[in-house]
This record gives C-alpha cells, sequence and structure tokens, in this order.
C-alpha cells in the first residue's frame, strides 16, 4: 500500500519514491515467478507485464512531469530488482551485466513514454487520449508477434494476441464513455503499433541483447 498511498499524497518525493520501492517489488515479484505453469512464467518473464505496470503508475500519479519520469524510474528499478533477484538466487552469470544493461537503457529510454501513456489516458484531454491507449496496447500485441513469429510459441502468443486485443477494446470503451475525442483512434492505431513493437524487438533490442 506505500506506494499507492506516496502516489496519492502528489509530493515529488513521496512520488519518485513510492514508484522506486513499486518498480523493485515488479521485479522481484517477475524473478520469483519464474518456474511457474508455461503461460505464467511466459507472463512474468515478458516486457508487456513491466511496461503494462509501468503504464499504471503514470496513470496513478497526477502530474505530466513527474509521471514521465516516474516511468524512466520504475522501468530502472524493476530492472534493478529482477537482477538482484537473480544475483541472490545464484542464476546471474558472467554475461549477465551485459543484458542487465541492454535492458536498463531499454527502459529508460521507453520508460518516460509509458508513463506518459498511463497519465495521458487518465487526465489529459483531445486526441492524444486515444493515441496514448493504443500505445499501451499495442506492447501486448507486439509480444505476441515477437513469440509467433520469433518464438515459434504459438499458443502463448495467441494469449497475449487475444490479451492485447482485449486490452485495446476496453481501452477504447473507457476513452468513448470518459468523453475522449475521436476514441476510436485507440482500437485502430494498436495493431498497427504492435507490428512497430515487433519489429524494433526484433531489429534492434533482440540485436542488442545478442551482442552482449
Amino acid at each position: 500500500m506505500a506506494p499507492l498511498t506516496a502516489f496519492r499524497r502528489g509530493t515529488p518525493g513521496a512520488v519518485l519514491t513510492g514508484t522506486a520501492v513499486f518498480g523493485l517489488l515488479l521485479g522481484w515479484a517477475t524473478y520469483a515467478l519464474h518456474g511457474m505453469p508455461p503461460l505464467v512464467d511466459r507472463a512474468t518473464n515478458s516486457t508487456s507485464t513491466w511496461i503494462i505496470w509501468t503504464a499504471v503508475a503514470g496513470a496513478l500519479i497526477r502530474v505530466r512531469w513527474l509521471a514521465v519520469w516516474g516511468g524512466a524510474l520504475m522501468m530502472l528499478t524493476t530492472c534493478c530488482g529482477y537482477y538482484a533477484a537473480s544475483t541472490l538466487g545464484g542464476t546471474f552469470g558472467s554475461g549477465g551485466l551485459g543484458t542487465a544493461a541492454v535492458w536498463a537503457a531499454a527502459g529508460l529510454a521507453g520508460g518516460p513514454l509509458l508513463g506518459w501513456a498511463g497519465w495521458t489516458v487518465r487526465r489529459a484531454r483531445g486526441d492524444l487520449r486515444a493515441v496514448a491507449g493504443a500505445i499501451v496496447a499495442m506492447v501486448v500485441l507486439g509480444e505476441g508477434l515477437w513469440l509467433g513469429l520469433g518464438l515459434r510459441y504459438w499458443g502463448t502468443a495467441a494469449v497475449f494476441l487475444i490479451a492485447g486485443a482485449l486490452l485495446a477494446a476496453l481501452l477504447t470503451v473507457y476513452l468513448a464513455r470518459t468523453g475522449a475525442h475521436r476514441y476510436w483512434l485507440c482500437a485502430a492505431l494498436a495493431p498497427a503499433g504492435g507490428l512497430v513493437f515487433y519489429l524494433a524487438e526484433k531489429s534492434i533490442l533482440n540485436g542488442l541483447i545478442g551482442s552482449v
């Protein structure tokens, strides 16, 4: 409850501290859940899990610039929590430092965008709300494409794609009910964004991880 209380208080120090704690706990939890049934294991060991919770954190923060900075901090501390748990669990090998650095850099690049997206969906006005909703949904769709086209895990990929489609639909309904302009852009842009996310993960992120 401490992170949620910090978000409600709204002071920058409390918000960023709460975000850091939230991230550390999320990273630790996603490592601890490894070895569960395949679908649970895949859901915890996924890019979209960290990203969705970063968007949730952004939605809970009242001030836009804090949501942006909080998104970066959230992704960084989630990475730190995961690899700290990996170190204590004895699974952090000699090659892990390079991989951790790539994920940390990716989090610092994408975290502000997702923090902004969460804040925008809940608190902003205008067409950007629908675009932000598409950004949140596209990461699940993109990872579904990666699991299917890249890794050939078609059963798990189907679950991610269905979850991403449902998330896009729910966000579209939420935006419509709250009076967002052109709310339908969320559903229209999410699939295209998912393809872009898949291509970025395939060509950039996977290449960086393979080189370390």
